[in-house]
């Protein structure tokens, strides 16, 4: 399964705090969801494989991120083992730089090691430096190079992978991040707010 990540984020804080929640993806999503994949994939998936996705309950986890009930990002996770690989990250483009991206991300760790996973990878193109910039905050390091990854260019990506998810060093990476949030952010587990 091949990740992808847009340009997800930037810090720019907005006037009087922004509430986001991150609910789990169902399929009355999807059509924001299509539409946001529209905008910044070049080869956007298809809803057969978003439904294919969200079908796959046991090893997959979905998340949108909602401001005013309006779906605003996604992020989705592929589970094996004890290994968490981001399938997909994206932002509505008028949404960047509110952080939106930070709160997907930050979202995905903490579901990632709440299921058993130890680590975290993800594919991102080489020239998305923006991208690259916020998966090094959450500690994701440079593994290696897949070439001509992207069909759509030929670019290559950048693999990168975070370790120990399962410390107390990773949870508390995770709490300064969350800290430096503006705004609120509410996760929901399921049907329960968390």
């Amino acid at each position: 399964m091949a990740s992808r990540a847009s340009d997800v984020d930037g810090a720019q804080p907005t006037a009087g705090g922004l509430a986001v929640h991150l609910v789990p993806m169902r399929r009355r999503h999807l059509r924001a969801v299509m539409r946001i994949e529209a905008q910044v994939y070049p080869r956007p998936w298809s809803l057969a494989l978003f439904i294919s996705e969200l079908n796959l309950r046991a090893s997959r986890i979905y998340y949108v991120a909602r401001v005013d009930g309006g779906v605003v990002g996604y992020c989705g996770l592929m589970m094996v083992e004890d290994d968490a690989h981001i399938t997909n990250i994206a932002v509505d483009p008028s949404w960047h730089r509110n952080q939106i991206g930070t709160r997907l991300l930050l979202n995905a760790a903490r579901q990632a090691a709440a299921h058993g996973a130890t680590r975290i990878t993800l594919e991102v193109r080489m020239s998305n430096r923006a991208a690259q910039d916020l998966y090094r905050k959450f500690g994701f390091e440079a593994a290696g190079v897949r070439k001509n990854y992207y069909a759509e260019s030929r670019e290559d990506a950048l693999i990168m992978w975070a370790y120990g998810l399962d410390t107390p060093e990773y949870r508390a990476k995770l709490a300064r991040i969350e800290a430096g949030l503006v705004g609120s952010t509410t996760f929901a587990d399921g049907d329960n707010g968390r």
